[in-house]
C-alpha cells in the first residue's frame, strides 16, 4: 500500500494525528499542536497550546512553541499539513542543529529552497522572532534570516505540502 492510501478519507485531525506520530517516532518528547481547534484536537489525543498571535500566521505559532518549551535544548517545529514527512527527516534536521553548535538558533529542512516549517529552533531564537514580528514581519522565512541558520538537507518528498486530498495524487 502506498503512503498516500493512508488518506483515503481526507480529515484535517487524522492528518495532524500523523504529523505527531511522526515526531513521537523520530524521539521527541513531547508533542503538542499550536492553534487549532483545542476541542478536536484534544479528542484526538493531542494537547492544543493556544496560539498567542492568532491572525500572525506561522511565525506567531513558532513564537508560541517557543515560549511553551523554554528549557528544551531544541524545538522541532512541523506544520500539520505535511503527512509524508519521515521520522529520519525529523532526526537529520534536529541533528543539523546540534551540529552546527549553540550560536545557532535553527535548522531548516532544505530540499530546492529552505522550509520553515519543518525546522529545528533553539528556544532562545524567541527573541528575534519576537522582534521580527514587532517591526511587522510576518514571514516566518524572512524572520528567521535574523538568526544564525543552519541547512538541512532532505528529500522533497518528505516535504510534500498536502492541503487537499487531490494533492496527495499529484
Amino acid at each position: 500500500m502506498g503512503r498516500d492510501k493512508a488518506f483515503v478519507e481526507y480529515d484535517g485531525v487524522a492528518m495532524v494525528q500523523r504529523v505527531a506520530a511522526t515526531l513521537r517516532a523520530a524521539g521527541c518528547a513531547e508533542v503538542v499542536a499550536i492553534g487549532g481547534d483545542a476541542q478536536a484536537l484534544g479528542a484526538a489525543g493531542l494537547p492544543c497550546i493556544p496560539d498567542e498571535h492568532p491572525g500572525q500566521g506561522p511565525l506567531g505559532g513558532v513564537i508560541t512553541a517557543l515560549h511553551h518549551f523554554p528549557h528544551r535544548p531544541a524545538v522541532i517545529v512541523v506544520a500539520c499539513d505535511l503527512p509524508l514527512l519521515t521520522p529520519a527527516t525529523v532526526s537529520t534536521v534536529l541533528a543539523a542543529l546540534v551540529d552546527a553548535g549553540e550560536a545557532t538558533g535553527v535548522a531548516m529542512a532544505s530540499t530546492d529552497r529552505l522550509e520553515p516549517l519543518c525546522a529545528a529552533w533553539r528556544p532562545a531564537a524567541v527573541a528575534q522572532l519576537e522582534a521580527a514580528l514587532a517591526d511587522g514581519e510576518r514571514r516566518l522565512r524572512v524572520a528567521a534570516q535574523r538568526l544564525n541558520l543552519a541547512e538541512s538537507p532532505v528529500p522533497a518528498t518528505d516535504l510534500a505540502n498536502v492541503n487537499t486530498p487531490a494533492d496527495l495524487h499529484q
